[in-house]
């Protein structure tokens, strides 16, 4: 069902690449309504135009704040145009039809980035836009509705096939786009004033993303998969390689997660299906990732390298020798690029301007969502209390303090042996605190990493003694582990009978 364009009405921010579509409306014999700047934007531009305060014979008032709330405004977008009583109604009150809508909001996303002053960020909330954007798209069958700049080349192919109409299907498709805006904005405007009032979690939760792409597949080939972002986008730059697909995305992230829990220019992190199975804060950059790659090689064949530092020749020399999914690093030198590329499928991604943003995880299952804080806290010596009769070196806290922040990135139940800011044995993800002793341990005698300063991390406290009996059995001499045990004590008195320092953290860091 084609409907003509007759009459258009144009508010918008973004006034760019207005005359294109102004000379399309004039060559259909469109007249147009407008208000503020951009009135004075289409007149600058010599095109004829009538201001919406001369068209309904009210003045704009209230600085402005009302201008496009008025009858003849939503009388004209709403009406139903084959129904005799709207028809009346309108000739009743000498209204006239509103066949296209074009607004763009105040910019309120971008006022957020710019300045902190409430009472700005207050007035750049729009009301009448998104009014009109919701009217028009409810009133699809009649109205078409225009949110975006970048809609504008659309809309004159559509002029120009119809010559001067709009199709049903047209319309129908810029209403879905509409009401998916509205409740964009107003989803930013939510969030920012839940936190504004530091309610972390309100009564009703809106979620708002941009797509910042669609991925080739899921998890597995036959499930579809997007990413998302409340930006308009992840501040990830790709510099070669192919597309990343959902795995590479989550394994990315994971490993970002835990290279920025380090000092900047610090530290080598590498993962595999999203757990670290090498990490090193080193000094030595290179001496760093090899300290990495030498806790488990086997498992970092097919992963994700990524460093908190911008990465040079040599190590790209180094990073060659391995199959690598992904590398992301905090930039790359000219030379360190051209020896990366000769693998054409290796993905090189600049992390220099990746931040973690608002600081929520979300988990989603069905159609139920849970969110908490990120466990991303900066650990210290104060975030710990000696429990053992041994105290530990400098040396010592240095690595257990180490260990434990590895530790709770590591998938539940997660054990870390470390020594000299490196890890040497990780075990993840089993239902038993045991198996993950038993496997850390077994890594490290897999690559003979075994150490005279040995200290292990564990992400909950052992319920019983055997755990961290086998550990020191493998060598360990410090452990750090958070209390809460019924069985603490056992574990105290254990560690004193054998010499071992023990730590106790005042925080559990599970991992699901």
């Amino acid at each position: 069902m084609k409907k003509k364009i007759k009459t258009a009405l144009i508010s918008v921010s973004d006034k760019n690449n207005l005359k294109p579509l102004l000379n399309i409306l004039k060559k259909n014999k469109v007249k147009i309504i407008s208000s503020g700047g951009t009135y004075k934007e289409i007149k600058r531009l010599k095109f004829n135009c009538l201001e919406v305060s001369n068209f309904t014979n009210s003045p704009e008032i209230l600085e402005g704040r009302v201008k496009t709330l008025h009858p003849k405004i939503h009388a004209g977008i709403l009406n139903k145009r084959e129904k005799k009583s709207h028809f009346k109604d309108l000739k009743d009150n000498n209204f006239e039809n509103i066949d296209l809508v074009i607004v763009n909001f105040y910019p309120f996303e971008n006022t957020l980035k710019k300045t902190n002053n409430h009472q700005k960020i207050i007035e750049n909330i729009d009301v009448g836009g998104p009014t009109m954007v919701r009217s028009a798209a409810k009133n699809y069958n009649d109205v078409a509705v225009i949110t975006s700049s970048d809609q504008y080349g659309e809309l004159i192919r559509e002029l120009k096939k119809f010559k001067g109409s709009t199709s049903l299907n047209f319309r129908e498709k810029l209403s879905r786009i509409a009401f998916a805006e509205t409740a964009y904005y107003d989803s930013v405007i939510s969030n920012y004033l839940n936190k504004k009032t530091n309610t972390i979690f309100p009564w009703k939760k809106i979620f708002h993303g941009n797509l910042i792409e669609q991925l080739r597949y899921g998890e597995n080939s036959h499930q579809l998969s997007a990413i998302y972002s409340s930006s308009s986008n992840i501040n990830l730059k790709q510099i070669h390689g192919k597309q990343l697909s959902y795995n590479n995305y989550n394994d990315l992230f994971s490993a970002l997660t835990i290279s920025r829990s380090f000092p900047k220019g610090k530290g080598t992190v590498i993962v595999k299906h999203a757990n670290p199975c090498g990490v090193s804060a080193k000094n030595d950059r290179l001496e760093s990732y090899k300290s990495a790659l030498s806790c488990d090689p086997v498992s970092a064949f097919g992963g994700i390298v990524s460093c908190n530092f911008k990465i040079t020749s040599d190590l790209a020399v180094e990073l060659n020798k391995l199959f690598l999914e992904v590398i992301v690093a905090n930039g790359f030198d000219t030379n360190a690029i051209k020896i990366l590329k000769a693998k054409k499928n290796l993905r090189l991604i600049d992390g220099t301007n990746y931040t973690s943003g608002e600081l929520l995880k979300f988990v989603s299952f069905n159609q139920g969502i849970m969110i908490q804080t990120e466990d991303i806290n900066i650990f210290s010596k104060k975030n710990f209390k000696v429990v053992s009769k041994r105290k530990p070196t400098s040396k010592q806290l240095k690595d257990l303090i180490f260990a434990f922040n590895v530790c709770r990135y590591v998938k539940s139940n997660a054990i870390v042996l470390a020594s000299n800011e490196t890890t040497v044995g990780i075990g993840s993800g089993q239902p038993s605190r045991l198996d993950s002793c038993e496997i850390a341990i077994n890594k490290m005698k897999k690559f003979n990493l075994q150490t005279d300063n040995l200290v292990a991390a564990s992400d909950a406290f052992f319920p019983f003694v055997d755990g961290i009996e086998k550990l020191v059995q493998s060598g360990v001499r410090a452990v750090v582990q958070p209390s809460g045990s019924i069985r603490d004590r056992e574990i105290i008195n254990f560690a004193n009978e054998t010499n071992t320092v023990l730590l106790f953290s005042k925080t559990r860091h599970f991992r699901h």
